[in-house]
C-alpha cells in the first residue's frame, strides 16, 4: 500500500487500540452490559439514518447477525475486559475469531483450506492456549473464556455476513445497534441490579469511554478502514490491523500497569503469527480474509 494507506491504517489501529484503554477505565464505574447497551444507544443516534430495509427474505440473517455481534460479542467481550487484570490478554485472544472464522466457513460454507492454514490456526489456538498459562491470565481465567466465547460469536456473525445483501457497512452497524441496546439493557436489568441509579454518579472518564468506544473505534475507526478496503483487498490490509493487539498491549503497559510474564508473549507472538499466516495465505490465493472488528 501506498505511505497514506499504510498511515491510515496505523490511526486505526490506534483507535481500536485505544478502545480497550477507555473501555476498560469506563468499566471502572459502569456494569459491562450496561456500558455495552449505552455504546450502541449512541450509535443509534449517529447511524440511525443508514437504516434501510435489507432485501426480501435477509431478515433472519440480519437478525442473527446483529444478534451475535450486538449482544453476544460486544456483551460478552466488555465483560471479559471488566474481569481481565490486563489489557493485553483480552486483546490478542480477541484476534482468535479469525482462525474461528475460516474454520466456521469450513464447517458451514464447506470452504477448504490447506494444510499451511490448518498449520497457521493450530499456532493460533496453541498461542492462546501458552497464554493462558500466564500467571497475570490465570488470576482471571473466566475473562479468557469469556473473551474466547465473545470471539466465537464475531467469527460466527463474520461468516453469516458473506450472505447478506442489500446492506451497506454503516447501515449494518446501525442494525446491529438498534438490534442489541434492547436485549442488553434487559439483561443488565437483570444480572447487574441497582446498575442503571449507578449512572447519575459516575465521573466524566467513564463517559469518555463511552463515547470513544461509539465515535472513534466505530464510526471513524470503520469509517477508515471502509475507505481502505474500497482500494485494496482485505487479506492485503489484515497485516496492518494485527498491530490493534501490539498498541494495545503497549497503551496496557504504558498506562494500565499491565506486566505481561513471558507465557504471554510467547503466546501472544505465536497467536499472531498464525493470525498472519492465515491473511498471507488469503491473500496468496486472492480471497477475502475475514474482516477485522474492534472491541
Amino acid at each position: 500500500m501506498p505511505p497514506r494507506d499504510i498511515l491510515l491504517a496505523l490511526l486505526i489501529c490506534l483507535a481500536w487500540a485505544g478502545n480497550f484503554l477507555g473501555s476498560a477505565l469506563a468499566l471502572r464505574e459502569l456494569p459491562p452490559l450496561l456500558f455495552t447497551a449505552l455504546r450502541l444507544a449512541l450509535l443509534v443516534l449517529m447511524l440511525g439514518v443508514f437504516l434501510r430495509r435489507p432485501a426480501p427474505g435477509q431478515w433472519p440473517r440480519l437478525l442473527a447477525i446483529a444478534t451475535c455481534t450486538g449482544v453476544l460479542h460486544f456483551g460478552l467481550s466488555f465483560w471479559a475486559l471488566k474481569l481481565a487484570g490486563d489489557l493485553s490478554s483480552p486483546a490478542i485472544v480477541m484476534q482468535s475469531y479469525i482462525p474461528m472464522a475460516v474454520l466456521l466457513a469450513w464447517a458451514l460454507l464447506g470452504e477448504r483450506f490447506a494444510w499451511r492454514t490448518g498449520t497457521a490456526i493450530a499456532i493460533s489456538f496453541g498461542g492462546v492456549l501458552v497464554l493462558g498459562f500466564d500467571p497475570l491470565v490465570l488470576d482471571n481465567p473466566a475473562s479468557l473464556f469469556l473473551m474466547l466465547a465473545s470471539a466465537f460469536f464475531l467469527a460466527l456473525a463474520t461468516v453469516m455476513m458473506r450472505g447478506l445483501t442489500g446492506v451497506t457497512r454503516y447501515g449494518l452497524q446501525a442494525w446491529i445497534a438498534v438490534v442489541g441496546v434492547g436485549p442488553l439493557l434487559v439483561l443488565s436489568l437483570w444480572l447487574e441490579p441497582g446498575a442503571l441509579a449507578t449512572l447519575g454518579g459516575i465521573s466524566g472518564t467513564a463517559w469518555a469511554g463511552v463515547a470513544y468506544a461509539a465515535i472513534v473505534a466505530s464510526v471513524i475507526g470503520h469509517g477508515l478502514y471502509y475507505s481502505l478496503i474500497q482500494r485494496h483487498a482485505v487479506a492485503r490490509v489484515m497485516p496492518w490491523l494485527l498491530l490493534t493487539p501490539v498498541f494495545a498491549m503497549a497503551l496496557g503497559i504504558a498506562f494500565w500497569g499491565d506486566r505481561p510474564g513471558p507465557k504471554l508473549w510467547i503466546g501472544g507472538a505465536m497467536t499472531l503469527a498464525g493470525i498472519l499466516l492465515i491473511a498471507l495465505r488469503s491473500q496468496a490465493k486472492a480471497r477475502p480474509a475475514p474482516i477485522a472488528e474492534e472491541l
